[in-house]
């Protein structure tokens, strides 16, 4: 079968399919553009909600929703900031999490190396209190991300009276004794950063009073940061 020439199309017909391909490219390009919209993060389930759920499983059940908050900031065709996450409910996540499986130290890593080192002040602080006040159910096993969040509040935040909170409630609490003698120790170097050397004396003068070091070479250590303290603030 011969092609016609184009020629041999009447006018109107041409004209009409001018007109259709017109009318169908301006529809077309008035349409809204279906772009990737990133989805809040929604609210916790209950406690007793997950643990219907668990099916008598709370620690699969834990690590299954630590997966999911983590890949939150993963969303088809988005790349989420952690910072642009409502970070009240994403502790709310983090302490159910914990409250399923409580000896994991998951959601506490978390806090404090993903959600805790965004470049935003208020939300690290938010992270740091998180891990603070729940050091305080199992001081023995989480004293290790309480000293970590002491260590950014003194170097990051460049907030020493809040280092020494964490470092001193690390000293009072996580008294074990796989607790290692430098964690319980931090408060001390803190204090000295902030010039409270008679407070940093006293402190190292209870620690070799109490009998609780026994260890010879921190004993010698203490000592001998002992006497570099006194000879420093005689110095002054």
């Amino acid at each position: 079968m011969r092609e016609r020439p184009i020629s041999t199309v009447p006018k109107s017909a041409l004209l009409l399919l001018t007109l259709g391909l017109s009318l169908q490219l301006v529809w077309h390009a008035g349409q809204p553009q279906h772009l990737a919209q990133a989805e809040d993060l929604p609210p916790a389930p209950s406690l007793s909600a997950l643990k219907i759920i668990s099916f008598g499983e709370p620690i699969a059940l834990a690590k299954a929703l630590m997966l999911y908050l983590q890949a939150f900031d993963n969303q088809p065709g988005l790349r989420i900031p952690f910072h642009k996450l409502d970070y009240n409910r994403v502790e709310v996540w983090l302490g159910r999490i914990l409250e399923l499986d409580s000896p994991g130290q998951y959601p506490l890593l978390a806090a404090s190396r993903l959600y805790g080192e965004v470049t935003d002040e208020t939300r690290q602080r938010q992270m740091h209190n998180f891990i603070y006040q729940r050091f305080f159910d199992d001081p023995n096993h989480r004293w290790p991300w309480l000293a970590y969040v002491a260590v950014t509040s003194k170097h990051q935040l460049h907030d020493l009276p809040l280092a020494r909170k964490y470092a001193q409630a690390i000293r009072l609490n996580a008294t074990g004794n796989e607790v290692p003698h430098w964690a319980k120790q931090m408060e001390i170097f803190i204090l000295e950063d902030l010039n409270e050397l008679e407070s940093a004396k006293v402190l190292i003068g209870g620690l070799l009073e109490s009998g609780q070091i026994s260890d010879g070479h921190e004993l010698r250590f203490l000592e001998r940061r002992l006497q570099e303290m006194e000879t420093k603030a005689k110095t002054k």
